[in-house]
C-alpha cells in the first residue's frame, strides 16, 4: 500500500524501511510486539484465578514431539520483554508500563479523555 501511495514500483528497487520512513510508519513487527506487551501487562494485572493467567502459566504434561521445539508464547514474550527492556514486575504500575512498552511511534498514543 505504501509503494502504491509513493508511486514506486518494485523495479525502482527501494527498500521497505526507506518507504516506511518517508511516510513515518513503523514496521508491523514492532507494532505487534507493542500489542503483545500491552496484552501481557493486562494479564499480569489480572486476578490469579482468571482464565487468561491460568492459560499463560499452563504446562502440558507428556512428552514433546521430536525435532525442533515449537515457538511458544512464553518464549516470544520473554524476547519482547528483553527487546523493550521492561521487567514484568512493573506491570502493576500501569502508567510506567504504558510508558515503557510504547516504543513504536506517537501514532499509537491515544488521546486522554
Amino acid at each position: 500500500m505504501l509503494y502504491w501511495t509513493a508511486e514506486v514500483t518494485c523495479m525502482d528497487r527501494f527498500r521497505n524501511d526507506i518507504i516506511r520512513q518517508k511516510f513515518g510508519v513503523t514496521a508491523m513487527v514492532d507494532k505487534m510486539r507493542e500489542a503483545r506487551l500491552r496484552w501481557y501487562g493486562h494479564v499480569l494485572r489480572g486476578k490469579e484465578d482468571s482464565v487468561r493467567k491460568i492459560g499463560l502459566n499452563f504446562e502440558v504434561i507428556g512428552k514433546r514431539p521430536r525435532g525442533r521445539p515449537k515457538q511458544r508464547l512464553a518464549d516470544t514474550l520473554h524476547k519482547d520483554l528483553k527487546v523493550a527492556g521492561v521487567n514484568p514486575d512493573l506491570a502493576l504500575d500501569r502508567e510506567r508500563w504504558r510508558h515503557d512498552t510504547r516504543i513504536v511511534d506517537p501514532a499509537t498514543k491515544r488521546d486522554k479523555r
